[in-house]
């Protein structure tokens, strides 16, 4: 089935950019599953790590697939229309959407207002400090060693103030789309342009190896949607999105 499904993702990789990176880098700890209509693939679930659940596709896919789905806990995104699909399967604290912008080299509009630098494993205190103050609800778990383990595969830059990493962001160079994972800012520094430099930088590297950028943001979040637009991101699609879901009692596949 590999070769359909290569076909059916390429058609779309942006939209597939989940499925596309960890079946080809962690094969050990992705799972996918296809939802087939005769030779037509309809949908297709990600399982990476046991935990962390991407689903595409059409509505009856959808369903079909988190039927089948054997976790108990989940973090799991799906397409924005299948958003009252999920809550029949998983109860979760909160539900997002989550959208996924996107930028072709030529179209990005830098505005560098404060000079940031790369990082290395040295600053990994640092970022994991800035990276959880920035919003604590959604990067509780950044520790010091796990950032240090990212910079093995990913690029840090940060902005200093008196000798303090005050600003930070992150990506990780794939020819498919570099998806800058990471943007955060103390809050005693917000609203000084720290943001847009920092994700004006990213891009540049980005663009130095690679023709498209991407990032994921809350739709709700108009302050961080307003400095991807400025350096030049546009919309690409939304998803529903749910963190620390629980497997609905009764509702087991």
């Amino acid at each position: 089935m590999e070769e359909k499904f290569w076909k059916h993702v390429n058609q779309d990789p942006l939209n597939h950019y989940w499925f596309i990176l960890d079946w080809r880098n962690q094969k050990a700890d992705t799972k996918i599953t296809l939802a087939m209509d005769e030779e037509s693939i309809k949908g297709l679930m990600l399982v990476f790590k046991d935990a962390i659940v991407q689903l595409r596709g059409s509505r009856e896919a959808v369903r079909a697939l988190v039927e089948r789905l054997d976790r108990q806990n989940v973090e799991l995104t799906a397409p924005a229309n299948c958003g009252d699909i999920i809550p029949e399967y998983y109860a979760a604290p909160a539900t997002y959407e989550m959208m996924m912008m996107h930028l072709d080299k030529g179209d990005q509009t830098p505005q560098i207002t404060n000079q940031s630098e790369r990082l290395t494993q040295d600053d990994s205190e640092d970022i994991a400090r800035v990276v959880r103050e920035a919003n604590f609800g959604w990067w509780d778990d950044a520790t010091a060693e796990r950032v240090r383990n990212s910079i093995k595969d990913n690029l840090w830059v940060g902005i200093r103030r008196e000798g303090r990493v005050v600003a930070v962001g992150s990506t990780r160079f794939v020819d498919i789309g570099c998806n800058i994972g990471i943007v955060a800012t103390d809050v005693s520094y917000r609203n000084q342009g720290f943001a847009t430099s920092i994700v004006s930088h990213l891009v540049k590297e980005i663009f130095s190896k690679h023709s498209k950028a991407l990032i994921h943001v809350l739709t709700d979040n108009s302050p961080a949607v307003h400095v991807y637009s400025k350096v030049g991101f546009r919309p690409y699609t939304s998803f529903f999105m749910i963190r620390k879901g629980e497997r609905i009692s009764g509702n087991q596949s």
